[in-house]
């Protein structure tokens, strides 16, 4: 079979070699799998899981970086407590601290704004249009390849978008091979209606992050509103909960080991279709490189932030995304150490070339295979380098907010299609947003030392890396960096939100002309920041027009193996399915696949994390479980485990029964599943969820929410 071909055959051909617990699946590539769907325990049609206006898929929804899924006619939203995480602590002061203290909306009056930034997007349709995006890049290059495709995905974009209240996308399918148009109902009015104290949502916090058995409650909840005309809009006073076309009915039935169990959601990035020499490259370089500069990042910030309560509160959201980015680039270089995974990965793909070598078109599709390889060989330069120039924007509020701002004052003089991609007249809603909610992030000593930390490894690299505006604007040592900051973060206003607010809406030309030094340093910067883009971009478009070479040859050699190749996960909607779990993780060592109140208590020092809050105590003590206890444990069970696959992004997804009910929360992975991103090992992937049944009895028994259970039609206990 010739290789341009087979893509077409292994996503029709879905039923050979597909195995229950692994893979991310398209929901329109499911009823090719109904077999399997069947014999695995599903009690539904896989026809129907396709129709993404039809239950259960209607009810899941991204919240750009978290799942959620409606579980009421009235727009409520259940998530996890740490997708969360950034809206209780935009709510949050010393004085009413919501992480510390949890938040409970008696009534609808007393839901509080999530943030201006705020999402929750329906996916309404996905449709194939590869032929539309590939068409005026064929015989391209380089950056004109980008170029062209980027051209032709904005038209679509824009195409969809005239309808309004829709957020619309371009999903990039087997690494440049197919395109398709992802379009979604953006709800902009997001508000917090509950979520449990943090020593209930987070306990156990970094200590159990990525480990069983685990005892979290990590779970909230969002309410969606819209204007009176049924239509996204955003926050007003008497905008109405919206009414989705679907909510998840939650399960009242227990949960057990050997149960089907299927989750949607939106997970992030995995990596699996990736070469030998990247598996060999995240092993060696990436991975160690990313633990050190996290590990550094939260030691300042904490340093930096010590004994100020403000500060704590200010950067709390920040330090967790931190602390969970160093946890999981520590675990996925451990498992993919465990798993062998750089030798497993060279040895299936020198068979794969092997299969290649006598296949028609084998030869030019080697030469784009290797030429492939140069280009990504070629990007590790400077790599080190542009990952400390992006996190000096990434992690901090005000120099972002001035490149934002001088960025956005050029790309404004442009036409809207020739604008870069977040800087369109669509992204300005959520640029002000991330200008208005600097405010509750941001501490001057704090980001000063954050920026000191970066320039002082930027210093250390080679004088052939170093970039020309960095240095004119910070200095080229430690002290010259000190003071370049001193007096960038003395003499700037931005940190007033009135006048990042006021440059949003001023006339480029006064942008750019701003005495301001801290937006005279962005100007300054700008040019670094597009050259940097430009050689990237160039780069990617290299990758987008001979990456699919690789692909073709993986999914024929697959395919003679009798396996199907499900797409790397990019943020699109997908499906897993398996079974309620137990683990073997190494010899001598067996772990159930539920956990009990019990192990709450037995983990309680009183200290953070394990400060399990005594109302908490006291109904553990007290038993009195309902509807809720587990008929075979005879207590209240808190989380539990599956096989299913799952990677960042998954966090809040809905885990579903073989008839789509509700049963549980997807909040993390164990540790020795980090490295699925890149390498699934099916002795050790493992998803952990909180089991709906805690929810319901926290909800009555704990930190009553009758009025919630009543929305969900559950039982008041």
């Amino acid at each position: 079979m010739a290789l341009r071909s087979a893509l077409l055959v292994s996503v029709a051909g879905l039923s050979l070699g597909a195995h229950a617990d692994e893979g991310m699946w398209m929901p329109s590539q499911l009823p090719q799998i109904s077999a399997q769907l069947e014999a695995a325990g599903f009690k539904g049609d896989p026809k129907d899981l396709a129709d993404l206006t039809k239950p259960p898929m209607s009810a899941v929804v991204s919240l750009g970086g978290c799942t959620a899924s409606f579980v009421s006619p009235q727009g409520l939203v259940v998530t996890n407590h740490h997708c969360a995480y950034g809206a209780i602590q935009l709510n949050s002061t010393p004085e009413n601290n919501l992480i510390a203290n949890g938040f409970n909306a008696a009534t609808r009056a007393q839901e509080v704004s999530a943030g201006p930034a705020a999402r929750v997007l329906v996916t309404e349709s996905f449709d194939r249009i590869t032929d539309r995006i590939l068409a005026g890049a064929r015989g391209k290059t380089g950056r004109a390849y980008y170029d062209a495709v980027d051209a032709a995905s904005k038209a679509v974009v824009a195409e969809c978008e005239q309808e309004a209240g829709y957020r619309c996308s371009v999903a990039n399918m087997y690494y440049g091979t197919d395109f398709y148009l992802v379009k979604q109902l953006e709800l902009k009015d997001i508000r917090l209606v509950y979520a449990p104290p943090e020593a209930i949502g987070s306990y156990g916090d970094e200590i159990d992050n990525f480990m069983w058995p685990r005892h979290s409650g990590d779970f909230a909840f969002y309410r969606a509103y819209v204007g009176k005309d049924g239509k996204p809009a955003p926050f007003a006073a008497d905008n109405v909960p919206y009414q989705p076309k679907a909510f998840l009915e939650v399960s009242t039935d227990p949960v057990a080991e050997g149960d089907f169990a299927m989750l949607a959601g939106y997970p992030g990035r995995t990596f699996r279709h990736r070469s030998a020499a990247e598996f060999a490259d995240q092993v060696q370089s990436q991975l160690p490189a990313r633990i050190d500069l996290y590990g550094s990042l939260i030691d300042t910030i904490e340093a930096a932030a010590a004994g100020n309560a403000d500060a704590g509160v200010r950067y709390a959201s920040q330090l967790a995304s931190l602390k969970n980015g160093l946890k999981r680039a520590q675990g996925e270089l451990d498992g993919l150490r465990r798993s062998d995974a750089v030798d497993v990965k060279a040895k299936d793909e020198a068979a794969m070339l092997a299969w290649l070598a006598p296949q028609p078109d084998a030869a030019a599709t080697r030469t784009d295979i290797d030429a492939a390889q140069a280009v990504i060989a070629q990007s590790h330069a400077t790599r080190e380098r542009d990952i400390l120039f992006a996190t000096m924007q990434s992690q901090t509020q005000l120099l972002k907010s001035a490149l934002q701002l001088q960025r956005l004052a050029v790309e404004r003089g442009k036409p809207d299609p020739e604008r870069e991609r977040g800087y369109q007249q669509r992204d300005e809603a959520l640029i002000e947003a991330s200008l208005k909610q600097a405010q509750r992030r941001y501490v001057p000593a704090v980001e000063k030392a954050v920026l000191a930390e970066l320039l002082a490894r930027y210093h250390k690299l080679p004088a052939d890396q170093r970039i020309a505006e960095v240095d004119a604007v910070f200095g080229s040592d430690a002290a010259q960096a000190k003071a370049a900051l001193d007096k960038l973060y003395a003499g700037t206003k931005l940190g007033d939100e009135a006048e990042r607010l006021r440059l949003l809406a001023a006339p480029p030309a006064e942008v750019s002309a701003s005495t301001d030094p801290l937006l005279q340093a962005a100007a300054e910067l700008l040019p670094a920041q597009l050259r940097i883009e430009g050689t990237d971009k160039a780069q990617e478009g290299e990758l987008l027009r001979l990456r699919p070479a690789y692909m073709r040859a993986l999914i024929g050699y697959r395919e003679s193996q009798g396996q199907a190749v499900y797409p790397d996960a990019n943020s699109t909607l997908r499906v897993s399915y398996g079974k309620v779990s137990p683990l073997d993780p190494r010899d001598g060592v067996h772990y159930t696949p539920l956990t009990t109140v019990q192990g709450i208590v037995e983990k309680h020092t009183g200290v953070v994390p394990f400060d399990a809050p005594k109302p908490l105590r006291d109904a553990i003590a007290k038993g009195d479980f309902g509807s809720t206890v587990d008929p075979a444990l005879k207590t209240q069970t808190v989380d539990f485990m599956t096989n299913l696959d799952t990677t960042g992004g998954n966090s809040g997804s809905p885990v579903m029964d073989a008839r789509g009910r509700l049963i549980g929360l997807n909040f993390d992975s164990n540790w020795e599943a980090v490295s699925a991103s890149w390498m699934y090992d099916p002795r050790y992937k493992r998803a952990i969820h909180v089991d709906v049944r805690y929810l319901r009895w926290l909800l009555a028994k704990v930190y009553p929410a009758p009025q919630l259970l009543e929305e969900m039609r559950l039982p008041a206990e």
